[in-house]
């Protein structure tokens, strides 16, 4: 009999979420008390919700930052790592005929761009800890380069993904678009990869990661990055972008809703154009925390994400702070599925 395999969506039903904690040896050491009170408001957030899984430094003891409500749901694991992109080196969870499975991919630091040797090892140190749900199985692919922003899954057997972050050398090459694809289908369990061969951002280091452009709100919504500023470098490329999600299909062959969201205000730090986007938001049990970045974009932003999510909170959190290293609040955050952890006090 073959076994059933599923790549939930972000909206299925979460027991927790995984940051790894900001330290003085990462890149946010020259403003590190700015950006832990950021990931203190994503936290709370998060803790008043669900259960926070917290990666932290060996010796490190963030309890103090929470109060004891907010610790009956945190989880800490002391691991060592180079930086916090809890996205690209946090599991990714599956289900193997109902039992969870905690995918472990390769992270070579976007493409060998940074060092990635601690980040690459967190996932097995996680499973080693007894962080997972008991019947949870380890699934070790890091002989496949990975990261969790370039997926976007509809939980139904859709992958939504980008060429220029899949294909891009120093991540799987020599492998062709159609031996990553089949790679894909088999790892995922996904029976169609929708690819988008459009759309950047000015600053971005992961070659185009797809949660930076287009998401899955449901299995029949997208939304996406419009600019509508025709002097703006990106116009194009988000317009052909624009035009290949028109022309996708759904498995059932209707054409998708699609919500537009607006292209972020240019923000520059000596000079160079910060990666901000507003497809970067994080779904949550009851809610949706969006990045803002103290424009008058924000107040759209969160009326046309209002659109594809109802029945959700629609939760703002400043992330000027997270764009200076080039990322935003999704890139951060690891959704972890109802099932997959191990429910029980501090770790």
């Amino acid at each position: 009999m073959m076994t059933k395999v599923v790549f939930p969506a972000e909206w299925h039903p979460q027991e927790g979420v995984m940051i790894t904690w900001p330290h003085r040896d990462s890149d946010w050491a020259p403003m590190l008390e700015e950006v832990t009170r950021c990931y203190l408001t994503i936290s709370r957030e998060i803790l008043q919700r669900e259960k926070l899984l917290v990666v932290v430094p060996p010796g490190t003891d963030i309890a103090s930052f929470f109060t004891d409500e907010e610790r009956m749901n945190l989880i800490t694991a002391e691991i060592a790592s180079n930086d916090t992109w809890a996205r690209d080196h946090g599991p990714v969870t599956l289900f193997h005929d109902g039992i969870p499975v905690v995918a472990d991919f390769g992270f070579n630091g976007w493409g060998l761009k940074f060092a990635a040797d601690k980040d690459n090892l967190i996932t097995g140190q996680l499973f080693e800890k007894g962080i997972f749900h008991p019947s949870a199985v380890y699934y070790n692919r890091r002989n496949f380069i990975l990261e969790g922003g370039s997926l976007e899954s509809d939980g139904e057997g859709t992958l939504l993904t980008t060429t220029t972050c899949l294909l891009a050398a120093n991540r799987n090459q020599p492998m062709t678009q159609q031996e990553i694809e089949y790679s894909l289908k088999e790892m995922l369990g996904v029976t169609r990869v929708l690819w988008l061969n459009h759309g950047y951002l000015a600053g971005d280091d992961t070659d185009s990661h797809v949660d930076t452009l287009a998401r899955f709100c449901s299995p029949d919504t997208i939304a996406y990055v419009k600019c509508e500023d025709e002097t703006d470098e990106h116009y194009k490329s988000l317009k052909a972008m624009e035009e290949e999600l028109q022309a996708f299909l759904t498995a059932s062959g209707e054409p998708y809703r699609l919500i537009p969201l607006p292209m972020a205000d240019a923000i520059y730090e000596a000079g160079e154009r910060l990666p901000a986007t507003y497809a970067n938001f994080l779904i949550l049990n009851d809610a949706v925390l969006i990045p803002f970045y103290g424009t008058e974009k924000d107040r759209l932003a969160r009326r046309q994400l209002q659109l594809a999510f109802p029945d959700r909170a629609l939760i703002g959190v400043d992330c000027s702070p997270l764009i200076r290293q080039h990322g935003s609040l999704h890139c951060i955050t690891m959704q972890l599925p109802k099932g997959s952890l191990a429910v029980s006090d501090n770790q």
